[in-house]
């Protein structure tokens, strides 16, 4: 039967067939979540293994780095640390799950040749295990987060619930595009030099470090930077603030027509994902 399975990804059979194959691939990799949870535990513990602090040395680092930047650019910027530290702690945080996505989704089946060329699993699981990834590592460097919170009193003015639905639309716009990026780099080796130094061009000119007081409402410096969308929807409901709506009507666009775009190009190129590695 797996063989079968395995047969059809590379037969094609019109573009009704290529659909239905790639709808099934997905269906399945959910229906087998646990497994895309389990590699992407084991990439974390394997990554680490003989480390005594493991992935919180990342977090230390992060640490470092958030304090660092924070009481100098407060001087800088004349704002006060605790106005300035959440709001930057926040912003490297959640960039870091953003970064770390889009990155690490090129390699997605690059990574996972052996396993694709052998097996008849799907290939969203792989999909979901670099999210799921990316989601450990978060729930790593949330310390930092609560540790801001409990510092600087925004428990009492923060909306969590707000915060996990901005995260959440987050989280879907990160999946298209880190599944994206995986088929591109799949077969075009050079894409993911060229994610990198997208993403490292977007930290600067995403309002990370900086705020965007200096923009009037809605400038299209910002209302075009999908991670300025995203990073809002998340650190604005933390820190007591509100997100501008817009943030959430264009995130909520960008999931639909973004995961139907490239399912799309899923369901085209899914046979040729395995003879491109």
């Amino acid at each position: 039967m797996e063989s079968a399975q395995h047969m059809l990804r590379t037969g094609r059979r019109g573009t009704l067939f290529e659909f239905s194959m790639a709808l099934r691939d997905l269906v399945t990799s959910w229906n087998r979540r646990g497994l895309a949870w389990s590699l992407a535990w084991h990439d974390v513990v394997s990554r680490y293994r003989g480390s005594i602090l493991g992935p919180f040395w990342i977090t230390i680092s992060m640490g470092l780095m958030v304090l660092g930047i924070g009481l100098l650019y407060a001087r800088l910027f004349g704002i006060s640390v605790a106005e300035f530290m959440p709001y930057v702690a926040m912003g490297i945080v959640f960039f870091g799950l953003m970064s770390g996505t889009i990155n690490e989704g090129c390699d997605t089946f690059v990574h996972a040749a052996n396993m694709l060329s052998q097996t008849a699993l799907p290939m969203f699981t792989f999909v979901w295990r670099t999210v799921l990834r990316n989601l450990i590592n978060l729930a790593h460097h949330a310390v930092i987060i609560v540790g801001v919170i409990l510092i600087f009193g925004l428990w009492r003015v923060m909306d969590p619930l707000l915060a996990l639905g901005g995260l959440l639309l987050t989280v879907l716009n990160l999946s298209w595009i880190s599944l994206l990026v995986a088929i591109a780099s799949a077969r075009f080796r050079d894409i993911p030099q060229f994610v990198m130094s997208v993403m490292q061009f977007a930290i600067f000119m995403t309002p990370v470090f900086w705020k965007p007081d200096a923009f009037p409402d809605r400038h299209a410096f910002l209302t075009l930077n999908p991670f300025y969308h995203m990073l809002t929807t998340i650190r604005a409901p933390l820190l007591g603030e509100q997100a501008d709506g817009l943030s959430y009507i264009v995130l909520a666009i960008a999931a639909v027509l973004g995961w139907a775009l490239t399912f799309s190009v899923f369901a085209v190129t899914r046979r040729r994902i395995v003879h491109y590695l």
